[in-house]
């Protein structure tokens, strides 16, 4: 990958493999962690819609009449 010079700021130029492997589309908005020396990290930052979307995946995978215990839950 190549850094440029974008106005004032720097850019990067994603491989489309890349893209592909992370969903991205233009207009996309990511954040970039750095993780180790000379690493970083880059993730897709997902709009509430796309959230709460992947949270109702979750409803009903709970066996019925689940009943949460939280003293044992918390049960050392």
């Amino acid at each position: 990958m190549q850094i440029a010079k974008w106005g004032n700021s720097l850019a990067v130029r994603l491989p489309a493999r890349m893209v592909q492997e992370l969903g991205l589309k233009a207009g996309d908005e990511i954040e970039i962690t750095a993780a180790d020396a000379g690493l970083f990290q880059i993730h897709r930052r997902r709009d509430p819609e796309e959230i709460l979307a992947k949270l109702r995946e979750f409803r009903g995978l709970m066996p019925e009449g689940y009943r949460f215990d939280r003293d044992e839950a918390n049960a050392r």
